[in-house]
């Protein structure tokens, strides 16, 4: 009789798998097999670049370009940290025991070389952008280094990372907009539930290894109240999102459409299957498609002030 094939989301094929075998690691390392990550992060910045009002447009495309060349340059970077810290954790669960550090494809200091040359980048990009918004994205190093802690000491590592793959909405708005204010908070608040909520689905795939391992999590702690859950989180969501288009000001087609990502949210609580990955991945996969909603009716906001 077959063996069932373990769960994982990792990508050995398409573009990946034509790469020269020495470099394949490193591009599974920084997760290029799979995007969702750096779009996850990209697209809060693009909100935080796009809601402040009285901003050239010229000066908002050159950042949305900076802010796509950081997104996959930080969350490489990200990633290379998670697993440094990770790796043992990661040879006992079945979706990440491929990972590059956790099989011995790479070693600790090919990864700790690949991570210098990705914050090299980032720095570069980092020094484009104004004082203010090179001090927050400084800062945002700390909650990098920090977040594969979180499982260890919390059962929350979901809300770190929150916090950390959230940064980019209020890095967003200081880059376009020199400032920090109620907008740039609400936005920020809003960011970090949202992600509380997908990254909680995503992390119903590992509860039984986590359970089995010890590791903590928001998925372990809400199992069995997932829809109660990930559906508060995503209704403080849209609340923060309908408060910072408030403070920001925006114009009357950011209201008309506040119910698009509204109901694409709103699927994914109705779909939630904690018990199911392969439902749970797909649903994580999708707040690209929300998150683009998103920065349409943010748009749509901003050329209707």
């Amino acid at each position: 009789m077959d063996q069932p094939v373990p769960h994982t989301d990792i990508r050995v094929d398409g573009w990946i798998g034509r790469l020269p075998a020495r470099l394949r690691p490193y591009a599974l390392l920084a997760r290029l097999d799979r995007p969702i990550g750096t779009w996850l992060l990209f697209l809060p910045g693009v909100w935080g670049i796009l809601l402040p009002g009285d901003v050239p447009a010229r000066q908002r495309i050159v950042l949305i370009v900076l802010f796509g060349i950081g997104s996959v340059v930080m969350r490489g970077a990200g990633c290379v940290v998670n697993d440094m810290w990770d790796r043992d954790i990661d040879r006992q669960v079945a979706r990440t025991a491929g990972r590059p550090l956790a099989s011995g494809a790479l070693s600790m200091r090919e990864a700790g070389l690949f991570l210098l040359a990705l914050l090299l980048i980032g720095f570069n990009i980092l020094m484009n952008l104004n004082p203010l918004s090179q001090v927050l994205g400084a800062s945002s190093l700390i909650l990098v280094g920090l977040y594969p802690l979180a499982k260890r000491v919390t059962w929350w590592p979901q809300l770190v990372m929150g916090f950390t793959f959230g940064f980019g909405a209020p890095l967003g708005y200081a880059a376009a907009a020199d400032r920090v204010d109620g907008a740039l908070c609400a936005l920020y608040a809003a960011t970090i539930v949202w992600q509380l909520g997908f990254d909680t689905i995503y992390g119903f795939q590992d509860m039984e290894d986590d359970a089995r391992i010890g590791v903590r999590s928001t998925s372990r702690l809400m199992a069995g109240h997932a829809r109660l859950f990930v559906g508060t989180c995503y209704a403080l969501a849209l609340a923060g999102l309908a408060a910072a288009g408030f403070l920001a000001h925006t114009g009357v087609w950011f209201w008309y459409l506040l119910p698009v990502p509204a109901m694409l949210l709103g699927w994914q609580v109705h779909q939630i299957n904690e018990h199911n990955p392969a439902t749970c991945l797909r649903l994580f996969r999708f707040n690209r498609e929300t998150g683009l909603a998103i920065a349409m009716i943010v748009l749509a906001g901003t050329l209707t002030r």
